[in-house]
């Protein structure tokens, strides 16, 4: 059995060789590398939704290289800390899978039970996690129409995501956890320095939302030493990418290293 149901019909889906086929008839070919694609086509809307090939191995090669280490030791830390034996996760707009990767291997490692899963927009980050952790199930599919049955997950994961709250609250069983990964006020400030003439820090707020209790907000904070190749990854990766005058990005160009400010806010929720 599948942690996936079918986009049209919400019927269970069976994995099988080469497909994802629900009882009725609806069959979902598996992509060589492993992944299904479960956006019905009047749900897309443009030709390739999600983030574009450049942005998904920039920041490949940028995650891979362990920059961000401490936030996903942060998250399986979480994980650990609020989830029991039997696990069953979503990554809701997983990327290139490195964080849904990690958390998977930290359950496992403790000896959990463990059912996984991650949904992105971006075909080409899907792939991507579906060669990195070939033990998770991963699909083309909308956060705001998830392909997943109601109560039916212990852990639902949030990095840099949209926020579909209706959808969140509708799979996550009561008393499931709910980590949202956000930016703090000072995420990668030296890099926008260069960028832009007037920089602005990012608004943090601690909303709650219906239906959640806030269990916590963990901050994550370190300074990356950014050199070479690195450095126009991380730009690539990020919004400033398509938003950046190009004197900004000339002067990141002349750059050959940066000290930068990574820092991230962790909101834990229960589902009520």
């Amino acid at each position: 059995m599948s942690l996936f149901v079918c986009p049209h019909c919400a019927a269970p889906l069976l994995r099988e060789a080469g497909r994802y086929a629900c009882p009725n008839g609806h069959s979902f070919d598996l992509a060589r590398e492993g992944y299904v694609h479960l956006l019905p086509a009047n749900r897309k809307h443009s030709k390739a939704p999600g983030d574009d090939k450049g942005m998904v191995i920039a920041r490949n090669q940028f995650l891979s290289k362990g920059y961000y280490a401490p936030l996903r030791d942060a998250l399986c830390t979480l994980a650990l800390e609020h989830t029991g034996e039997q696990v069953s996760v979503l990554d809701s707009g997983c990327g290139e899978g490195y964080y849904t990767a990690g958390i998977y291997a930290a359950l496992t490692g403790a000896g959990r039970q463990v059912d996984l899963a991650g949904i992105d927009l971006s075909k080409s980050s899907v792939r991507l996690a579906a060669k990195r952790l070939p033990q998770g199930e991963f699909a083309v599919a909308s956060a705001y129409h998830l392909p997943v049955a109601d109560g039916s997950l212990d852990l639902l994961l949030n990095c840099f995501s949209p926020l579909a709250l209706e959808e969140f609250r509708r799979v996550l069983r009561p008393g499931g956890l709910f980590l949202y990964v956000v930016p703090a006020a000072n995420h990668l400030w030296e890099l926008k320095q260069v960028l832009y003439d007037k920089p602005y820090p990012n608004q943090e707020q601690d909303i709650p939302y219906e239906g959640f209790s806030y269990v916590s907000v963990v901050p994550v904070d370190t300074l990356l030493e950014v050199a070479g190749e690195d450095l126009p990854h991380l730009f690539q990766m990020t919004p400033y990418y398509w938003k950046t005058p190009k004197e900004g990005a000339a002067r990141l160009a002349a750059l050959h290293g940066l000290t930068v400010r990574a820092a991230f806010r962790i909101h834990v929720f229960r589902r009520d």
